[in-house]
């Protein structure tokens, strides 16, 4: 909390419903800043016409826009003190709602690769301005060390003692094939300005965001005081690739995807052998390691290709409707009637963006 008693709102939900329990909290805060704004609306004469215009439009997009808002929200509470109007009471207590406020939802791998994953996967449909960080260790760490869809091929963990024998779900790519979720990659140890980007590209986008963070952890099986560098070793050899997909550069006729890291420049041994994880089964089965390690630097070197091609793809330039000439207009024939239930549009939606709390949860 700051000097002015503002902070982050903290809310522990059930390991399985993180997703969901934020995704209420943002329609709430949706719903409550609409209903502030309808006051404001009312009350324009009492509270001046151009006090109310400057509420209901702010554009609060950057921290200079909403320490303007919480400048307007101070001088709207002044003047409601004085007003009789019992609507005006109602304002008063939503007034606060009227500045942008932020939804993130935070949790492990084990809950949003696993147990969590269909009510992930519903708030990045969703379209609502809901922020996901996963902190991905690659295994339930808070239960055991348990093996979860993270979890790299090859690595040992429970229920995967003879080595996983499948690749890590890819939740990054998954997310992107909507197109309408920003979706990040990061390393913080490999590029912590990259780590800084996406978290400010993700909160300035207006709709579902996700982050995926490289989390060391001691399941992994080595002195942590080398946490950082292993990241550095995770983005060297290609096996942890940073990439950004902000679906807003689609606007400006660009390439959503951009891929922040360079070419893999170390082999991946050099990577997954600094780790009790990978280097326990060269020692117990030394083949079944060997062959685990060909797999998986073929879907590295496989993985990388792909991201590397669609990030160099050209972006193209927006649609736009056809411009029919005067001739054409007038020789064309007038379009069909649009029928009764096309014609009923469907009621606005809540306002998005501003949130309000954070539901977190720690578990994997």
């Amino acid at each position: 909390m700051n000097a002015e008693g503002r902070g982050p709102t903290w809310s522990n939900s059930l390991f399985e419903d993180n997703a969901e329990f934020a995704l209420g909290m943002r329609l709430a805060v949706n719903h409550q800043n609409a209903f502030a704004k309808e006051l404001t609306k009312r009350l324009a004469s009492s509270i001046g016409d151009d006090l109310a215009t400057a509420l209901l439009n702010a554009d609060q997009a950057g921290e200079k826009g909403v320490e303007e808002q919480r400048a307007r929200v101070a001088a709207l509470k002044a003047k409601l003190q004085g007003v009789a109007d019992p609507e005006a009471r109602h304002l008063l207590a939503v007034a606060d709602m009227l500045v942008k406020k932020s939804v993130w939802a935070i949790g492990g791998d084990g809950w949003a690769y696993d147990i969590g994953y269909g009510g992930l996967d519903h708030v990045l449909a969703s379209g609502e301005n809901v922020n996901i960080l996963v902190l991905d260790t690659e295994v339930y760490s808070n239960t055991g060390g348990q093996m979860s869809k993270a979890t790299p091929l090859g690595a040992v963990a429970k229920f995967a003692f003879g080595g996983k024998p499948r690749p890590k779900k890819d939740l990054t790519l998954m997310a992107m094939s909507y197109g309408s979720v920003y979706v990040a990659r990061v390393a913080f140890g490999a590029n912590d300005m990259q780590t800084i980007k996406a978290f400010l590209e993700a909160e300035a986008y207006n709709g579902p965001s996700l982050l995926v963070c490289y989390s060391h952890c001691i399941a992994h099986g080595y002195d942590l005081i080398h946490g950082l560098e292993q990241q550095k070793a995770a983005v060297q050899c290609g096996y942890w690739p940073l990439v950004r997909y902000n679906p807003d550069l689609v606007k400006q006729g660009k390439n959503p995807l951009q891929l922040d890291s360079k070419a893999p420049s170390l082999p991946l041994d050099k990577y997954i052998y600094n780790e009790t994880r990978f280097s326990m089964l060269r020692q117990s089965q030394p083949e079944v390691a060997k062959h685990l390690l060909g797999l998986a630097e073929e879907e590295v070197a496989k993985r990388w290709r792909f991201y590397d091609y669609m990030g160099a793809q050209p972006g193209h330039a927006p649609e736009s409707a056809p411009v029919a000439s005067p001739a054409a207009a007038a020789t064309s024939p007038a379009p069909a009637a649009t029928s009764p239930a096309a014609a009923v549009t469907s009621p606005a939606p809540a306002a998005t963006s501003p949130a309000v709390a954070e539901p977190k949860e720690e578990k994997k």
